[in-house]
């Protein structure tokens, strides 16, 4: 039993006081009627109960497999695992009574058979009729909960992706490449550096944070953030972005691989060296990769937590968003430098 899980609590609540509620009501409308001995019907309501209760638990864990299946074959199965159910507790309930009175084997009366079947399948349907109803409630008050998170969160990054645009230490790098090109008399480049810089910060400020964007879009503000760090950088960055064919117009949250091309700018940039990022953005049957490498210095044991910080964030907002059908992973390449690979889901990214 699962005691951490708010959830598993409610279900072994529910579950327990459920089944007590299905044995005083057996005993005060079914039992005591029957002027049955109370040394038989006490043992064989309490045997009763006890496989209802074990037969619900095996119900739960079948239905948590038969979830992931289709619609239709769902239905089916669940109609012939209730049925089944329903006909292997009704037997233990006969036999057992039959033993308590002495009767090793007395076949029951097709009378006999569809009235404690009728029984045993209103109790196990309304078991999993109220199972579904309060999963499904549940799950929809989750679904707000997360909504509701992915809101803050999604407004938190964008101001920290506003916050770092408009860091002072951004500012003067970028101002101050922009003025090297006028020093060289290359004020056309001047120019396009400074509409880049006011595009990015533009989209900082009027980019809706809960949208999603296509791929191009996402690709084009990267190209323009990248621009303006490789006027800063000069020869000794190098970007390679690469495409499939056919993704460019999946959704993905915004801003999404900007983090990560910053910290391995921040974090992965050497002094007296040069790197190159690669972005590949590929389809694999039913999920969509994005992976970011550099050929930087990497992940370190000292730097994993200064440099996990845009990386924490993606995994956050993925986790709310997709769940767990999303996957994100890091690693260092044996020849040097670092990489991210995101695993989305196809579904629900199509425009």
């Amino acid at each position: 039993m699962n005691t951490s899980n708010p959830r598993s609590q409610l279900f072994w609540l529910f579950q327990i006081c459920g089944w007590l509620v299905y044995a005083i009501l057996t005993e005060l409308m079914i039992k005591v009627p029957s002027n049955e001995p109370w040394a038989i019907h006490i043992p064989h309501l309490i045997i009763d109960t006890c496989f209802g209760f074990l037969i619900t638990l095996f119900l739960r864990k079948v239905f948590t497999y038969l979830s992931l299946l289709e619609f239709k074959l769902k239905v089916a199965l669940h109609i012939v695992v209730v049925i089944s159910a329903t006909l292997i507790w009704t037997q233990i309930k006969w036999v057992t009574l039959q033993w308590f009175y002495g009767n090793f084997w007395l076949p029951m009366s097709w009378f006999d058979f569809g009235t404690w079947t009728s029984a045993s399948l209103t109790m196990l349907s309304t078991w999993t009729a109220f199972y579904y109803g309060i999963k499904i409630y549940l799950d929809n008050l989750e679904q707000t909960q997360k909504a509701a998170e992915a809101t803050h969160l999604a407004k938190e990054s964008q101001l920290k992706m506003l916050r770092y645009q408009l860091n002072p230490h951004f500012m003067f790098n970028s101002i101050n490449a922009i003025c090297t090109l006028i020093l060289k008399k290359e004020s056309l480049e001047a120019v396009k550096m400074l509409e880049k810089l006011c595009d990015l910060l533009r989209h900082s400020l009027y980019t809706d944070p809960l949208e999603k964007v296509t791929i191009k879009e996402e690709i084009a503000i990267l190209r323009t953030y990248l621009d303006i760090e490789k006027c800063r950088f000069a020869d000794k960055l190098s970007v390679n972005i690469s495409v499939e064919e056919g993704c460019s117009e999946l959704l993905i949250p915004s801003m999404l691989i900007q983090p990560l091309v910053e910290n391995a700018l921040k974090h992965g940039m050497a002094a007296d060296k040069t790197m190159a990022i690669t972005i590949v953005i590929e389809k694999s049957k039913n999920t969509l990769i994005i992976k970011v490498s550099d050929t930087g210095k990497g992940f370190t044991h000292n730097e994993s937590t200064k440099r996990g910080i845009g990386l924490a964030n993606c995994e956050q907002r993925l986790k709310l968003i997709y769940g767990k059908a999303q996957r994100i992973e890091k690693g260092n390449h044996s020849s040097g430098g670092a990489w991210v690979c995101m695993t989305l889901p196809i579904n629900g990214l199509i425009k």
